[in-house]
């Protein structure tokens, strides 16, 4: 649903409240229109923006996806589908994306709000990201982890069990990117624990990205310019 001229303008004064719910998952989760993009947003979170959410453009803008080519992706925690908005509008990409999201609730804002925009092909599932892992069978170039309960990653996803799983589900030289907090001093050394004692026993040429508020692992630092 594209938004109408006159709310899109003012979206670029200041956000725009669009539609408000709530869910199992989420007590109260928000649609802004902020600077011309639907934004999905908690209290404490930014779940998705469009092209403008800077931590995976920033990641995308200095990955090399051309060789060997990648061109499929998997999304774990879709939100309202910015990975692929972007990839597909910013990038010119042609990719065939998985998507998996375990909140219906997000899976309808991203349906009504999103998808419609795009010609990409998109597979969405409504599935618990860990339980999805678990069963899957299917190898993707690039898997993208955004899995978030307001502000917090759910402990299962950071153990190292996950990333043994997420390495079976890559191709020979595919690629892991995994969000994390880094707004705070505290969110920063958390995330770079994570990353000493945990990521990098599995992807030992994994590397970290500082982008704004996020710490992104990337499992290959040969992939990043």
């Amino acid at each position: 649903m594209k938004p109408g001229l006159l709310k899109k303008w003012w979206s670029y004064i200041t956000d725009v409240h669009i539609e408000s719910m709530s869910s199992p998952y989420n007590e109260s989760i928000h649609v802004l229109l902020s600077k011309g993009r639907y934004q999905l947003c908690t209290p404490n979170a930014i779940y998705s923006y469009a092209d403008k959410y800077t931590n995976f453009r920033g990641v995308f803008e200095r990955l090399n996806m051309g060789s060997p080519p990648l061109e499929t992706v998997l999304i774990l925690g879709f939100g309202l589908g910015s990975i692929p908005y972007m990839l597909e509008k910013v990038f010119k990409k042609e990719m065939i994306y998985t998507g998996v999201e375990i909140d219906e609730t997000v899976i309808y804002l991203a349906s009504k709000y999103v998808l419609g925009e795009l010609v990409s092909d998109i597979e969405l599932i409504h599935s618990d990201a860990w339980t999805f892992m678990v069963q899957n069978t299917t190898k993707y170039d690039i898997i993208c982890v955004d899995v978030f309960v307001d502000d917090q990653i759910p402990r299962v996803f950071c153990e190292k069990e996950f990333l043994d799983l997420a390495q079976a589900s890559l191709i020979t030289h595919g690629i892991l990117l995994f969000n994390h907090l880094g707004l705070t001093t505290r969110d920063i050394s958390k995330a770079r624990k994570y990353f000493d004692e945990v990521f990098v026993k599995v992807f030992k040429d994994g590397t970290m990205l500082q982008i704004e508020g996020n710490v992104m692992m990337i499992s290959d630092k040969k992939r990043i310019s």
